[in-house]
């Protein structure tokens, strides 16, 4: 039978670092080379680690080049594990940092088991997920539009005191602005009224793209299901499942919750227990939507005429999930808004329970084949 070799990877845009950790407790650990990162010489290096007569399992840490070097190691037959670089344990005194050092260090902790893999998409769940964090780049886009435009106007003292900005009515004030001296200073001013119309456009466009490529999607009857939760619309449910991907991975809510960065830090030693803020170690852009979403929870219960459309064709058992949070998440806002606990604790604590009812009716849904 033969024996694992654990192959550390330090993955580079051109080049790839290579170290061998042999198997067993004193096995040798040896730095192998760097190759060419490519297609072929991954295939080389495979073929000369299987020549030894020994079986090599793979990792790396998840970086910038993405997942095509796990897809092609594993359409090879062999084991390839992506690590997540906060989960690496190290040394507090290590001052020194090579690709040399990277990839031995990565082989002795995988052979060591104290590695934890993440869970690795496909090439259908990334492709949504780039549609999704483009998305995302465009409302940046916007937002750093709308600040420019509101900026240059208070430079020059035009204050709108007329009600909230972006109303229609603030629009209108906007387009009809004309009290810039200069024929250029006006044009600066159209240009950036411009911006911010070519920026909401970039939104509307990428969200049109979203709804029809949920359609198709494997996890297409998940997103729907979500949907049955108050505040949680296509873009919301379709932004978490693209980020978590299959949700019912995990075996319980709180390692949902866990994996989200809902839950408190925590110091605790001996009698003395102390836990601090939010871990915020897991994917920051579905955290942010769960908080969105936990924003509606301030509102009495109600199931009003969108959401019964939305919902209608949906399980008896998921509406009744979507129901239950909707009390319970209701209950739990006033609460703590009550007890005089700040707004962004009773935000976060309202989307640690969504992220609950969410693995709860990700659980119930059958996928698409």
């Amino acid at each position: 039978m033969n024996k694992v070799t654990y192959v550390g990877l330090d993955v580079h845009k051109d080049t790839i670092a290579v170290a061998v950790a042999e198997d067993g407790r004193s096995g040798e650990i040896r730095f192998f080379g760097t190759i060419a990162h490519s297609a072929d010489s991954v295939l080389r290096l495979t073929k000369q680690l299987v020549a030894a007569g020994n079986t090599p399992s793979f990792c790396y840490e998840a970086g910038p080049c993405g997942y095509g070097l796990h897809r092609h190691l594993t359409k090879l037959g062999f084991e390839c594990a992506v690590v997540a670089p906060a989960m690496i344990p190290r040394k507090a005194g290590d001052r020194v940092k090579t690709d040399r050092r990277d990839a031995e260090m990565l082989a002795r902790l995988w052979r060591a088991g104290e590695l934890t893999p993440i869970w690795t998409p496909d090439e259908e769940q990334e492709a949504m997920r780039d549609l999704i964090r483009t998305r995302k780049q465009a409302m940046d886009a916007v937002k750093v539009a709308k600040q420019q435009l509101l900026s240059f106007l208070l430079r020059h003292g035009l204050r709108y005191e007329n009600g909230s900005y972006w109303t229609k009515r603030h629009r209108r004030w906007l387009a009809e602005l004309r009290r810039f001296r200069f024929s250029y200073q006006q044009l600066a001013f159209e240009e950036l009224k411009r911006a911010v119309d070519q920026a909401e456009a970039r939104v509307a466009t990428l969200d049109q793209a979203i709804d029809e490529a949920v359609r198709d999607w494997h996890f297409s009857p998940v997103v729907d299901a979500l949907r049955a939760l108050r505040g949680v619309n296509t873009i919301i449910a379709a932004t978490v499942v693209a980020e978590i991907g299959d949700i019912t991975r995990f075996e319980n809510p709180r390692q949902l919750m866990a994996w989200l960065g809902l839950v408190p830090s925590e110091h605790s030693s001996g009698s003395t227990t102390r836990r601090g803020r939010l871990t915020k170690t897991g994917n920051a852009l579905a955290r942010t939507m769960l908080v969105e979403a936990g924003w509606s929870y301030r509102h009495p219960p109600k199931e009003g005429q969108p959401y019964l459309k939305r919902s209608a064709h949906l399980p008896q058992e998921i509406k009744d999930i979507g129901w239950k949070a909707q009390t319970r998440l209701c209950k739990r806002f006033r609460h703590l808004s009550n007890t005089g606990k700040p707004q962004p604790r009773v935000l976060a604590a309202i989307a640690r329970e969504l992220a609950g009812f969410i693995w709860d009716i990700a659980r119930k849904t059958p996928l698409s084949a």
